[in-house]
């Protein structure tokens, strides 16, 4: 299940809405859960209402909810995260429009003082301190994740949020050891990688999910681009590459349609010979395992099937002949 925000957090915590959401998945034969974009720290949330895992509060609040989630024999994980100049949003269906003022808003961060939107604050240009308590607050939120019970982390780099803004020309426009180079340009998603790795444990996985690419060619960020730091992130120790794509800006088109981003994991698992997760717009099990069978991706990342259909896992089992076990209250409708 790929991480997708529920916006219904308060002061980071979940709640009766998060643990619904995340243990009925599991109870649907789900086998990983990656839980939703978790802030690092409060002014790394889309919005007010996003989790986070900066105090151990909000960790305690994990913990019944992993326990779930494992009883019903799947994986629990969590993808941590900082917003950046995408930050101080309102929720989604309120429009999702940038909070200038008032107790739901703060000042954004960024790489460089560009704003995502016209319309969007000035983002302050973060400086060298500033960067080393992010990744800092990157490793604290690891150690809270592995003591609440996570099995996985998922470091989130894509759709225009901090990680990406840093490795992307788009929005980097920096001169310092942060700008400029591919090697200075990633350098910030290298120093979180090594934080997180120095109290999580080598036998959990870490994945880094990626935009592969931002849609405008030379521009931005392109899928070269992608295998050159995927061959990096495999150096890393990073054991899985999530391949989406764009969101660092609004001017892009992309020729969005039925795994239309499983060309950006292929050529990132094959060109850089490291283990890829496909996403985007996969509805149908017989294309989920097209995907698997000719070696494209090595795993299927679902998102939105998987609000339509929390037991989507388990008919797809049936539909394929696939022996699946099924919780004992609902083998009668087997």
């Amino acid at each position: 299940m790929s991480p997708m925000c529920q916006y219904s957090a308060v002061d980071g915590l979940p709640n009766k809405w998060h643990e619904q959401h995340y243990v009925s998945r599991a109870v649907g034969g789900v086998s990983l859960i990656i839980q939703e974009a978790t802030a690092v720290v409060p002014e790394g949330r889309i919005s007010y209402a996003d989790l986070g895992l900066w105090n151990d509060a909000q960790l305690a609040a994990y913990k019944p909810i992993v326990a779930q989630i494992k009883a019903h024999g799947a994986v629990p994980g969590i993808q941590l995260a900082h917003a950046g100049r995408k930050a101080s949003c309102e929720v989604s269906w309120n429009k999702g429009w940038q909070i200038q003022e008032g107790e739901n808003s703060w000042q954004t961060v960024a790489p460089s003082p560009l704003p995502f939107h016209e319309r969007d604050m000035i983002p302050h240009e973060l400086d060298r301190s500033e960067i080393r308590e992010i990744v800092q607050a990157f490793k604290l939120a690891a150690q809270r994740a592995l003591e609440a019970g996570y099995e996985l982390i998922e470091i989130h780099g894509a759709h225009g949020y901090l990680i990406h803004e840093f490795y992307s020309p788009l929005s980097n426009q920096r001169s310092d050891e942060y700008g400029g180079s591919f090697e200075n340009r990633i350098r910030f998603l290298m120093e979180i990688i090594d934080a997180v790795h120095e109290v999580w444990p080598v036998d959990l996985p870490v994945f880094v999910r990626i935009s592969a690419t931002d849609w405008l060619g030379a521009a931005g960020w392109q899928v070269e681009d992608s295998v050159a730091l995927a061959k990096v992130l495999k150096d890393k120790g990073i054991d899985l590459v999530d391949c989406s794509s764009a969101a660092n800006t609004r001017h892009a088109e992309i020729p969005v349609g039925p795994g239309y981003q499983v060309p950006l994991a292929d050529a990132v698992k094959n060109q850089a010979g490291i283990a890829t997760g496909a996403v985007g717009l996969i509805t149908e099990v017989e294309k989920a395992e097209q995907i698997l069978a000719a070696r494209q991706a090595d795993l299927i990342f679902l998102g939105r099937e998987l609000l339509r259909n929390p037991f989507f896992p388990l008919q797809a089992a049936k539909a394929l002949g696939e022996e699946q076990a099924w919780p004992l209250q609902y083998e009668r409708a087997k």
